[in-house]
């Protein structure tokens, strides 16, 4: 019976975006559809105020969450929920013989920084010359952890949340970390970042500079916060985005590209509508508190 409702969801889910992507597809064969040059879809980059990602080609009325760039910017992944959030795909969309090509990848995954592995919770896949690897697992402890979101540094350090869905005995609102040293991966350990009881989503930047993820705020919306690393290696007071990005809807799942340029991001409207959200990444070095400052 799963097999089979997994087949009437990936059924479901072409359907809907072959309805939804007409426009795309007139556009894959136009030749002045955009080139890489221009890998947003020739969407105009935000400024400081965020704005709906690709509003007709991939953030659509359906639920899509969650947009991940390959680092040489010719893959796009992003997640789409069935309408019941009981499953989701992870879509791809690759840039191949000058036009953009979709294809369909399942479950969700996150991209290492260079590219070569997908995580998926405690398990991975890792790029081929003919596509993406069979799922492979982790290995203990990880093999035995509900993860929900897991990403490395260029290090090879995981951090990683737990998920309520899959586990209900499990430490659900913490931030774990596992270093890999001379080829010999550590132990977990739970991250000690000063803010709230629920931690999730994390975002680890390539350098281990700075830890993104998202936190419950008083009225029980999560909020995105960013943590910076200090001199002694500790981790810093958590500080909450701005208004821009978290409002009075739930703002959740960030991340960076890996040029550094644009900070990508889940807001949950309250019409239950939502959307992939982009805006400038440059107020991350405003905000880090170890920046240089000019004394001219």
């Amino acid at each position: 019976m799963k097999n089979k409702a997994d087949l009437l969801f990936l059924t479901l889910v072409f359907v809907l975006l072959l309805n939804a992507c007409n426009t795309k597809k007139q556009q894959v064969n136009d030749p002045d559809f955009p080139r890489l040059e221009n890998p947003f879809f020739a969407q105009k980059p935000p400024g400081l105020i965020p704005e709906i990602f690709s509003p007709h080609m991939i953030s659509t009325v359906q639920d899509e969450r969650v947009v991940k760039f390959s680092p040489d910017v010719k893959e796009i992944y992003f997640r789409k929920f069935d309408e019941g959030l009981k499953d989701s795909a992870l879509i791809a969309i690759q840039y191949k013989n000058n036009k953009w090509v979709e294809s369909f990848i399942v479950p969700r995954g996150e991209i290492s920084p260079d590219g070569k592995i997908m995580y998926i919770g405690n398990e991975y896949r890792e790029q081929t010359t003919s596509g993406w690897s069979e799922l492979k697992s982790l290995g203990a402890p990880f093999n035995s952890i509900p993860i929900m979101r897991l990403t490395a540094s260029s290090k090879g350090t995981y951090y990683f949340d737990t998920s309520p869905f899959y586990h209900k005995s499990a430490r659900v609102g913490t931030i774990s970390y596992s270093r890999l040293i001379d080829g010999v991966r550590e132990k977990p350990r739970t991250l000690d970042v000063d803010i709230g009881t629920e931690k999730f989503h994390p975002f680890i930047a390539p350098d281990e500079s700075y830890l993104i993820f998202d936190s419950r705020s008083e009225g029980g919306n999560l909020d995105i916060h960013i943590s910076f690393r200090q001199k002694d290696g500790s981790w810093g007071t958590a500080v909450k985005l701005g208004n821009e990005i978290n409002t009075e809807f739930a703002d959740a799942s960030g991340s960076v590209t890996s040029d550094g340029k644009y900070f990508f991001f889940t807001r949950f409207f309250g019409n239950g509508k939502k959307n992939l959200m982009w805006v400038d990444a440059g107020f991350i070095k405003t905000l880090n508190p170890n920046r240089t400052r000019r004394t001219d």
